[in-house]
């Protein structure tokens, strides 16, 4: 492993937050105050390893865009900074799940007796549909 998850982080000065007023119920309070956030984080210009960038980049995830910016929004809590801290630690653990180095797949081949197993198995398979139809042959009427 390069990179251990808990050397990566994101610097505070690349991650940018935007307040945006909360959707759905909540009464008077959610059409007046700005509780939830947007976290940006480009990651082409953040500080982090190349290969983590890459690696960000290629997961599957519908919260990095195509324009390699990831954005995180985080309405559960009712209070701004419980809402950004929540943005934050979504955003380290994605960046941790991109920091682990995948381990290499050696290339392996079955062992003899699989092989035998799979052939066996296979010819046993056959017999079955063999005596199916045989079932109505001619010469037994």
């Amino acid at each position: 492993m390069s990179a251990s998850p808990a050397t990566v982080e994101p610097r505070e000065d690349e991650v940018e937050f935007i307040a945006i007023r909360a959707q759905g119920a909540g009464g008077q309070n959610v059409n007046k105050v700005a509780n939830a956030v947007h976290l940006r984080f480009d990651i082409a210009s953040s500080s982090l390893p190349d290969e983590v960038k890459s690696r960000l980049r290629q997961l599957s995830d519908r919260r990095i865009g195509g324009d390699g910016v990831i954005v995180i929004k985080a309405r559960a809590h009712r209070s701004l900074p419980r809402n950004r801290l929540d943005a934050l630690a979504r955003l380290r653990e994605l960046i941790a799940q991109a920091a682990l180095t995948p381990t290499p797949r050696r290339a392996t081949k079955p062992s003899r007796a699989a092989r035998a197993r799979r052939v066996d198995s296979k010819v046993k398979r056959g017999a079955v549909k063999r005596q199916r139809s045989r079932a109505f042959d001619s010469d037994d009427r």
